[in-house]
């Protein structure tokens, strides 16, 4: 009989078992349905809600646009019956026009008026800065001459942007006197249109986006415009699953998220408008209901484990015996930790013991670079002072006064590498200005003179017409043309025949190229290592072009080496090019 109980209450325990898999399995599925069911019918519902809102608000604002417009319109018709503009084109007297037209500007609305007189002339504007500016060729001046009615212009401005302009002739007995000029200010429309959530442009008949929440993409088409860059970060919040959870209308595709296209026409010359808005909304009310949904089936199925669970009560003794077990561990990691703070504090002792090391081998490869630099001016003086004694030999004081100053100028520039010992260290960019690298580049020549014709290399130099400007240090630009020359005539000690050329052009970016004739390069990858040399010993240290190409980086550009395609090597300094001097301001 106990045998029969006992198997009885396994048999029960077993049925218990697969009674509760089957509650929760069945739970998941009717769970998984319901979910998958209220997604596609909540999405589709609202969707269409969305796409009713995006269309209201879409008509919207082509009609503040148009109601802009049409109100700019009139303002040409009125202020050319205006008595006293009138009167001052008549008798040239402008002295209150100016002030006339700003009484006008904030009752009217407009972004700024104009008064032109029939050569074109600013005579009166709302701008002060636009006084005396010649628009006798604009189109908005020569259609108002030419018609009776007010003029609509669409002019593209020096930001990138587009200026609209209502103009009208003004006359008198018959008599053209000039030209009133309305500009529209739509550009508080964009300010409006980038509160919301949508991303919104019009274009023209031509499909030439004009007014856009996204400056960026004026001027361009829209295929062009969503290629270029991406609307603003409303519209990169939309949702990052939409296809994995429902088959929404997909008009578009931006940085890879579907949203929904709305566009429209604009009554007025052919204009569209487009907007593109997020599916966030929708997905975040979907989600919403899901939520609410998946919670009440979770609390369902914690109800059913907790029913499960309450066997769970018999295994309190031995969580007990597995905390005490744990706190001993806990005690043991305490320990560790505290011996690992001690090796820690141990570690930085050793770190700052490096760090001084670091510092103390710096300071030898510093003194190492400017006794590199100090060897250029030297040798040249050499070569001075010997030619100064030979001309005093021959009694030709004023060469001799000549290679004297030359003399002096190499003593200064010494001086000056030893100051730029600070510019080394902090790799800094106050004392930069604008630099002609072809003064540069003729300064170094002078430099190098001497080893030139004592070696006889031929000297081939190609330099541009205009200025070649960047913004750097002059000096340590000059340190780097002179590096690349010195070792482009040690590289052509066994050439029959040595010659260097130079080449200096300007486009995107102010590119020196350096070609010599010699054996080329060996070894490209560890050329502008530091203590890299394949001269002899006593000739150099290595350090040469490690020091220009750190200069290069400095001024923001880049050193390159190859090997020539008919022999010898070609090192090309490409550094950033600055296209006028207010750059250099800034």
């Amino acid at each position: 009989m106990k045998s029969d109980g006992a198997t009885t209450d396994q048999s029960s325990k077993v049925q218990g078992r697969w009674l509760l898999r089957l509650a929760v399995l069945f739970v998941c599925m009717l769970g998984i349905a319901t979910i998958y069911t209220t997604n596609l019918f909540l999405t589709q519902r609202f969707t269409e809600t969305t796409r009713n809102r995006a269309e209201l608000r879409l008509t919207l604002y082509v009609a503040n646009l148009m109601s802009e417009l049409q109100r700019n319109s009139i303002v040409p018709q009125l202020l050319a019956r205006d008595p006293e503009l009138i009167n001052a084109l008549s008798e040239g007297n402008f002295t209150l026009s100016t002030q006339r037209l700003l009484s006008f500007v904030d009752e009217i609305g407009a972004a700024s008026l104009m008064l032109l007189d029939r050569d074109g002339r600013a005579v009166a504007a709302t701008d002060r800065n636009r006084l005396g500016e010649t628009h006798r060729s604009d189109a908005s001046f020569v259609n108002a001459l030419r018609s009776n009615a007010t003029i609509f212009t669409l002019n593209e401005t020096k930001q990138g942007g587009y200026g609209f302009v209502y103009s009208r002739r003004i006359d008198s007995n018959g008599t053209v006197l000039g030209v009133i000029s309305v500009a529209v200010d739509l550009a508080k429309l964009e300010r409006g249109w980038a509160g919301v959530s949508d991303a919104i442009y019009v274009t023209n008949s031509q499909g030439e986006i004009i007014l856009s929440t996204e400056p960026r993409w004026r001027g361009l088409d829209e295929a062009t415009a969503l290629q270029r860059q991406t609307p603003p970060s409303a519209i990169e919040m939309a949702l990052r699953a939409t296809q994995d959870w429902a088959a929404l209308p997909i008009d578009a595709y931006l940085r890879g998220e579907a949203v929904l296209r709305r566009e429209t026409r604009v009554p007025f010359q052919g204009w569209r408008m487009v907007s593109y808005t997020a599916y966030s909304s929708v997905r975040e009310r979907v989600n919403g209901v899901l939520a609410l949904e998946v919670m009440g089936f979770a609390i369902l199925l914690a109800l059913l484990f907790w029913f499960a669970s309450r066997k769970a009560t018999t295994r309190m003794a031995v969580f007990e015996a597995e905390s005490a077990q744990l706190r001993s561990l806990n005690a043991a990691l305490q320990r560790e930790i505290a011996a690992r703070k001690k090796v820690e504090r141990n570690l930085e002792v050793a770190e700052q013991t490096m760090a001084q090391t670091s510092k103390l081998a710096a300071l030898g490869e510093m003194s190492a670079a400017v006794s590199h630099e100090l060897n250029q001016p030297l040798a040249a003086m050499k070569t001075y002072l010997a030619g100064a004694r030979l001309l005093l030999q021959r009694k030709r004081p004023e060469e001799t006064l000549s290679s004297f100053q030359r003399i002096d100028d190499l003593i200064d520039r010494m001086g000056a590498i030893t100051r730029q010992l600070k510019s080394y260290a902090r790799k800094g960019s106050e004392a930069f200005e604008a630099v002609d690298t072809r003064a540069a580049v003729s300064s170094a020549l002078s430099m190098m003179e001497p080893q030139l014709k004592t070696r006889h290399v031929e000297i081939s130099r190609t330099m541009p017409g205009g200025p070649a400007l960047i913004f750097g240090d002059r000096l340590r630009l000059e340190q780097v043309i002179i590096n690349l020359l010195r070792n482009a005539i040690d590289a052509t000690k066994t050439v029959n025949d040595p010659r260097i050329d130079v080449i200096l052009a300007v486009g995107e970016t102010v590119t020196l190229t350096v070609r010599d004739n010699g054996a080329g390069i060996e070894d490209l990858d560890s050329l502008f290592e530091p203590f890299y040399t394949t001269k002899q010993p006593g000739d150099g240290v290595g350090l040469g072009l490690a020091i220009s190409s750190g200069i290069v980086n400095d001024l923001g550009g880049r050193m390159t080496a190859r090997n020539g395609a008919g022999g010898g090597a070609v090192f090309e300094v490409q550094l950033p090019r600055l296209k006028s001097a207010a750059q250099a301001a800034e």
